[in-house]
């Protein structure tokens, strides 16, 4: 056993460099478990200033100097962060409010539809096992209820820390902007001159993961926007939740949609019922997911990230369950890196074994 794990280890970690990535990865992986928490304004600061690095690079291309560039973008990020927090929270929280307070009548027209499907179809259904979905459902509006109180409880702690934040993150994204470019000589100089592996794995994954990002950041401001329009236009209840949520849920390849489709269903079918506004409503929305599949995507991901729909898959459910929100936006960004790093890993050739034939 020793001799194979001695084999493996001087196989793949035998380069230098190898050894160094390896020991760069798991210092950052120990400051992210051990400090993550406290300096979560500052990767805050480093993505935001990444995501929009691509805006300062286009203005200098077109001879605007560089401190007048980062002052136009930077600006314009302040004004989408004033729009968020004084327009869409705003709305969104008072329908979740109307949402929560109608939930009582919403169960209870649920409870009507429910108790017809045992008298058409008893052989597949029985009264009992609609009680006790019913019962279950009720449980969970009260623990919800619950949260709702223990959130309010909380929330001027809460409140605090996101003050902190809208302080500390625009500061650290300005400078980030401003002096990224000697930052990063900075943090260059103390890598070794020798560092084809490093610098093979920052070119493979510095476009992809930026265009990326930015991509899906407007795929998910276009496809709310463009609901939210259609829903006001259509007349549902809650569009501007049921917007977010649909924006949202583009960061969840091949599973999002899917389930988003199920409260936009059921909101229309309690307002409107089994009619043509139903009808109207669904279609509308079939729209949209079909525009967002196949034109929006394929023109805002031109340089698609080369993975295989299951590994798409496993980096959600993994990432996901380890870092919720952030972990699904970043999901196929990071198992794009794994990759990256698994196609420039070194790997020392394994020795051959000459077989000579023998006379007869």
């Amino acid at each position: 056993m020793r001799k194979i794990l001695s084999k493996w280890v001087e196989r793949y970690f035998s380069d230098e460099e190898a050894l160094l990535f390896f020991v760069l990865l798991a210092a950052a992986l120990l400051v992210i478990i051990t400090l993550g928490q406290a300096l979560t304004p500052v990767f805050s600061g480093i993505i935001l200033a990444f995501l929009m690095q691509g805006g300062v690079n286009r203005l200098k291309k077109h001879k605007v100097p560089h401190i007048v560039s980062v002052v136009l973008v930077f600006l314009a990020f302040i004004g989408g962060v004033a729009a968020l927090l004084f327009i869409v929270m705003p709305l969104a929280w008072r329908q979740s409010v109307n949402l929560f307070n109608e939930l009582p009548g919403i169960l209870s027209q649920a409870q009507s539809v429910l108790l017809l499907l045992p008298e058409r179809y008893p052989e597949f259904i029985s009264e009992q096992r609609i009680l006790e979905l019913i019962d279950l459902a009720a449980a969970e509006l009260s623990q919800m209820g619950q949260w709702v109180v223990t959130f309010s409880l909380n929330s001027i702690t809460s409140i605090i820390a996101l003050l902190i934040y809208l302080v500390l993150v625009p500061i650290l994204v300005f400078f980030f902007l401003k002096d990224g470019g000697s930052l990063s000589k900075w943090w260059i100089s103390f890598l070794p001159e020798k560092r084809d592996m490093l610098t093979n794995i920052w070119v493979e994954m510095d476009g992809q993961i930026a265009n990326y990002i930015r991509g899906k950041v407007i795929e998910i401001i276009v496809v709310g926007v463009v609901t939210y329009i259609t829903f006001i236009f259509l007349g549902i209840n809650y569009a501007a939740l049921l917007a977010i949520l649909v924006g949202l849920s583009v960061l969840i390849p091949y599973i999002g949609a899917a389930l988003v489709t199920l409260p936009v269903a059921l909101i229309g079918f309690f307002q409107w019922g089994w009619s043509n506004e139903f009808m109207y409503l669904m279609v509308a929305y079939g729209v949209i997911q079909a525009l967002d599949g196949n034109v929006l995507v394929p023109l805002l991901f031109s340089e698609a990230v080369n993975l295989h729909p299951v590994a798409i898959i496993v980096a959600v459910l993994v990432f996901g369950g380890v870092w919720g929100f952030w972990g699904l936006f970043f999901a196929i960004p990071l198992a794009t890196l794994f990759k990256a790093v698994i196609n420039a890993w070194p790997k020392s050739k394994a020795p051959t074994v000459e077989v000579e034939e023998s006379s007869t």
